[in-house]
């Protein structure tokens, strides 16, 4: 599962950068399509009297202007101004009307003529008059008005011919059939690619995957073996990728080009993908010394968080210290100052990041540090409730300690949580902003240095002599195991009570994490110490003294079913 993730992650990868490496350089070779002098945009032709008189020299500069003549997507001709109407109008109000010429069949597209006065030459289809030549158009061409008259006449008559023929139902017909053969075509390729691209896969899979083996420089392995054979899985995939992709486009591009609708899509189709993935390459390189700066601030603020991390986790293993600074404060110190740097580095990178200046990015980053303040109050208030414990040494990992009526050991301390595994093999999971604002009971802080203290009481009645049941608990605490005998236990007397004395018994261990079992060798042993010696525990209290004191003789100390060898330690 791990080999075939990797090289689902490689191909993924690979395909990425081989298509983006083929579009840059696409992008890089077709040129964009002109918005200047050389490709004008049509304007409405409009008499002079509609357009404002304008200064001499901008009314030089739209008479040199040139303006394309066009009947769909084919370029005619390019016209100036004249008097006061600009070129674009001229030009739009002529494409209009030979487009309406080229529709109308009942005009002859051998009627387009042209018929000479004493101040224009006149493009005439029939009737009507497609276009006024001046002498003013022909000067800046050195010919004659006649001559280039003639000229425009036969492009438009030409046009209108072919614009017919493409329109005309025998070219549809052939179109719709040249697509089906298209699509025929299409699919049988591509179903022959899928094929022996399959073929190859097994080929390799059964023939040479085997024999591929890690690259190793003497015994260093740099390369595993299924590592080569994802990578040359990835760059088989990669090739039937852009296989397929090339098969696609020349597809579309055929059948596009098959109607007359659809032909300037056909043209113009590897330009929607190629003129955006120019204009991405073009700011790119205009980034080129900001990303520059990105990396280098990326550089170093990694590897001054690496030695960060090295520093710290010395200290935390002890090997180097600092007076007043902890070994358990070496982790949560490290990823405070790893968020401190990482935010300055964020800081100082954000002028630098391509973008950053646009309203639409500063608005996201406003979108995102509201839904960051309002969502996360808890959870930071959990992180330094985390980070307060850790610098107050309330408690470490390992640590035996009791948070309201939860007692458990600390097996992990997080940003957020903490989590304490109880005697039941309980793991409980407790926010820190709680811990925080409860009290803390830590039986493992003296534990290792003076011993914890463990204490259990018994109600005794007046009849029975203190030094007796003193005697008796001490006893009980001697045949204890696992307590210390240094310090020695002890005996409190706690309350005297109305039907009993309360006897507290006090005794020392090291190893707060065997709480519950030296309780329970110590309750036994005090019965059994009691019961020896015949004297009655009096909790839970009672009025009267029974006829038989409520003790256990000793020879009915294992009555059935217990036996002598089911007396096991808890644990």
């Amino acid at each position: 599962m791990t080999v075939q993730t990797g090289r689902n992650k490689i191909i993924s990868c690979a395909r990425g950068l081989l298509l983006g490496f083929l579009f840059l350089v696409f992008a890089l070779a077709a040129p964009i399509p002109a918005q200047t002098s050389d490709r004008p945009y049509s304007k409405k032709e409009a008499p002079a009297s509609s357009v404002p008189l304008k200064p001499e020299s901008h009314q030089k500069q739209q008479d040199a202007k040139l303006s394309p003549v066009m009947l769909d997507d084919q370029t005619l001709f390019s016209v100036r101004s004249i008097k006061n109407v600009p070129s674009e109008q001229r030009a739009k109000a002529l494409s209009e009307r030979i487009k309406k010429i080229a529709r109308d069949y009942t005009i002859r597209a051998d009627s387009v003529k042209t018929e000479d006065s004493d101040i224009s030459t006149d493009i005439v289809a029939g009737d009507q008059i497609i276009m006024i030549v001046i002498d003013s158009d022909a000067r800046p061409e050195g010919r004659d008005r006649q001559d280039l008259a003639q000229e425009y006449a036969e492009k438009i008559r030409s046009a209108v011919e072919k614009y017919r023929a493409a329109y005309s139902r025998e070219s549809i017909l052939y179109g719709g059939l040249y697509t089906v053969i298209a699509t025929v075509a299409f699919v049988a390729i591509l179903v022959l690619l899928i094929r022996l691209f399959r073929g190859f896969n097994n080929l390799f899979d059964t023939k040479y995957k085997a024999r591929i083996r890690s690259i190793h420089i003497k015994s260093v392995e740099l390369v595993h073996a299924d590592r080569v054979r994802a990578a040359i899985g990835g760059v088989f995939s990669i090739v039937r990728f852009a296989a397929v992709l090339i098969l696609a486009y020349t597809y579309l591009h055929l059948v596009l080009s098959f109607f007359p609708w659809t032909r300037s899509f056909a043209d113009s189709l590897l330009n929607y993908v190629l003129v955006p993935l120019k204009i991405i390459g073009q700011g790119i390189v205009k980034e080129v010394p900001k990303l520059f700066f990105l990396a280098v601030l990326i550089l170093v603020t990694r590897y001054l968080l690496k030695f960060m991390h090295i520093i710290f986790a010395e200290i935390e293993k002890g090997t180097v210290t600092f007076a007043g600074f902890y070994p358990e404060w070496a982790k949560p110190t490290d990823r405070l100052l790893t968020f401190a740097v990482i935010a300055f580095a964020a800081v100082v990178a954000f002028p630098y990041i391509p973008g950053s200046e646009s309203p639409a990015f500063k608005g996201i980053s406003i979108f995102i540090g509201v839904l960051f303040s309002l969502g996360s109050q808890s959870s930071i208030a959990n992180i330094i409730a985390g980070y307060s414990m850790t610098y107050r040494r309330a408690f470490r990992v390992g640590d035996r300690i009791k948070v309201d009526d939860i007692t458990g050991d600390v097996t992990d301390v997080r940003l957020l949580v903490t989590h304490l595994r109880t005697i039941k093999n309980e793991d409980i999971i407790i926010p820190n902003s709680k811990i925080l604002n409860s009290e803390i009971v830590n039986y493992s802080t003296y534990a290792r240095e003076r011993g914890l203290i463990l204490h259990t009481t018994v109600g005794i009645g007046y009849e029975v002599s203190w030094r007796q049941v003193e005697a008796m608990m001490m006893l009980a605490a001697e045949r204890t195991p696992g307590l210390l005998k240094d310090p020695k236990p002890f005996v409190l007397q706690k309350s005297l009570g109305d039907f009993a004395v309360t006897y507290e018994l006090n005794v020392y261990v090291s190893d707060p994490h065997g709480m519950a079992r030296i309780y329970s060798e110590l309750h036994k042993n005090i019965l059994d110490a009691f019961n020896e010696y015949g004297v009655q525990i009096m909790t839970p209290a009672y009025e009267g003294d029974p006829d038989q004191p409520k003790v256990v003789p000793k020879d009915k100390w294992f009555a059935a079913p217990a036996q002598p060898s089911e007396e096991k330690d808890m644990t």
